[in-house]
């Protein structure tokens, strides 16, 4: 479903996703025949809705994604569907303020659902199995994925967070600018039946939920450790994730993403 000038866009995605069930077999096995770099490769950003009639073709296609190594899969469920009578448990409003400062970024003329960001770079339908394939090896071509090494690790009740390598310059990737560490917290999967509104009596499975997006520092270009305290951290509930996400500063808003680690 799509948010103004382009509501309805959706269904063309179910049209496509249908096509290529073969490309949901080989993103799931991680066989895009990419070349064989440390750590992840894309970032996958679903901004998705409980409200949306299009979504869980692209909800279902998460879950595939999200077992592929190669992938930090990430869903942000979006609250601007609320009014069509249900209202989604699982949204927050800094992920709509997300998905539209994402917006202006790329100069698309609104947002939708549902949507895929990759790597900050660009937009695709969120049910387009091959599109999404084609995007994440496009920015394998254009600029190696995501660069900059990142690692996420947990050692007792220390999680450690580290950045770039040892006796290497990466401050060209941010051209004079700065990048931020982001720390996401996220449920891997969380089901929710629905009561009402365009789903009405579907029980609907959610994948790599994010509950919170944190600042946890800078990045200049160099090489950089932080640790954090584990448990106050994952608090929030038991059986909860966390990945680690490298991205410039646009004045404010969501630049590319230059490198990312999952735990």
């Amino acid at each position: 479903m799509t948010k103004g000038l382009r509501r309805g866009f959706g269904g063309l995605s179910m049209v496509r996703a249908i096509a290529a069930p073969a490309m949901f077999l080989a993103l799931a096995a991680g066989s895009l025949a990419l070349p064989a770099t440390a750590g992840p490769k894309a970032v996958i950003e679903l901004f998705t809705s409980q409200g949306c009639s299009s979504c869980p073709p692209a909800d279902r296609l998460a879950g595939t994604l999200a077992q592929d190594a190669d992938l930090v899969v990430l869903s942000l469920p979006v609250d601007y569907w609320d009014y069509l009578g249900w209202k989604d448990t699982l949204a927050r409003p800094e992920f709509t303020d997300r998905q539209k400062a994402y917006s202006r970024v790329l100069g698309n003329t609104g947002v939708y659902t549902p949507q895929v960001i990759v790597n900050g770079r660009e937009h695709v339908i969120g049910s387009d199995a091959q599109g999404i394939s084609i995007a994440v090896k496009r920015q394998m071509n254009r600029y190696d994925g995501l660069p900059v090494p990142v690692s996420l690790a947990s050692n007792g009740n220390k999680l450690t967070v580290v950045v770039g390598s040892e006796g290497t310059d990466g401050a060209d990737l941010i051209a004079g600018g700065s990048a931020t560490l982001w720390l996401v917290t996220f449920e891997p999967a969380r089901e929710v039946p629905i009561g009402r509104g365009e789903n009405s009596g579907r029980t609907i499975t959610y994948t790599n939920v994010v509950r919170t997006i944190q600042p946890i520092g800078m990045w200049d270009g160099g090489h950089k450790t932080i640790e954090l305290p584990r448990d106050e951290i994952l608090k929030k509930g038991a059986g909860m994730a966390c990945a680690v996400l490298l991205q410039r500063d646009l004045d404010g808003r969501p630049g590319p993403i230059l490198g990312a680690a999952k735990m």
